[in-house]
């Protein structure tokens, strides 16, 4: 694996509580993590401006004069009928990227999540299975200053045995397991070391004691 930090579980039977409690349709709460809480907490991803700046949903809302509630929809905050819309006549630069949590609200968000649970130091990351990057398939094109470039196809970020490894699966999607302290989850999402050219959040991550 591209860290040490945690490690492929082939006993994928760790998750059959959250496959048991993901019961809802696809699109829904229940039907992304698992039931049974008392509530629920949505994390905004932060919306990229072209100048590589970032900005909150608020900001967003500042701009089309719309208002962040509880269950904002990107579309509709930035006045489109499009469900499928980034941008529209009110806003312009930029759009949340869906799938991936950037690093570092993750980071502050495992901070936070480390001291409500008893087991910090024992969690699973589940990442989706689709991602070329860490299975093979992926490709780089490089833009020289000569004018040319160069196609790459970089090693797959999981070795053959660890793509071999069972999976989980849940309705729509498989995911590869992985087991490791919550502190490890920035060696789990950033690739190429610190200064990462790019990031992938996993898609679900829990502590041992589901808290």
């Amino acid at each position: 694996m591209w860290t040490d930090e945690a490690s492929v579980v082939a006993d994928v039977s760790h998750a059959d509580w959250v496959v048991r409690r993901v019961t809802g349709r696809m699109g829904t709460v229940s039907g992304t993590v698992p039931d049974g809480y008392p509530a629920y907490a949505r994390i905004l991803h932060p919306v990229e401006l072209g100048d590589g700046s970032v900005v909150p949903w608020s900001r967003v809302a500042e701009v089309t004069g719309r208002r962040v509630h509880p269950t904002v929809q990107w579309h509709r905050l930035i006045g489109a009928e499009d469900p499928w819309a980034t941008t529209s006549d009110l806003w312009a630069d930029g759009s949340p990227e869906e799938g991936n949590l950037p690093v570092a609200p993750l980071l502050a968000l495992c901070d936070l999540l480390a001291t409500r649970t008893t087991t910090a130091e024992d969690c699973f990351f589940a990442i989706w299975d689709g991602w070329g990057s860490h299975n093979g398939g992926s490709w780089r094109i490089t833009f020289h200053d000569d004018g040319t470039t160069t196609q790459e196809y970089p090693p797959p970020l999981f070795s053959r045995e660890e793509r071999a490894a069972p999976r989980l699966h849940l309705p729509h999607r498989d995911y590869h397991l992985l087991r490791g302290p919550l502190s490890a989850m920035a060696g789990v999402a950033q690739y190429d070391g610190p200064e990462a050219p790019w990031t992938q959040s996993p898609s679900l991550f829990w502590p041992a004691d589901r808290a």
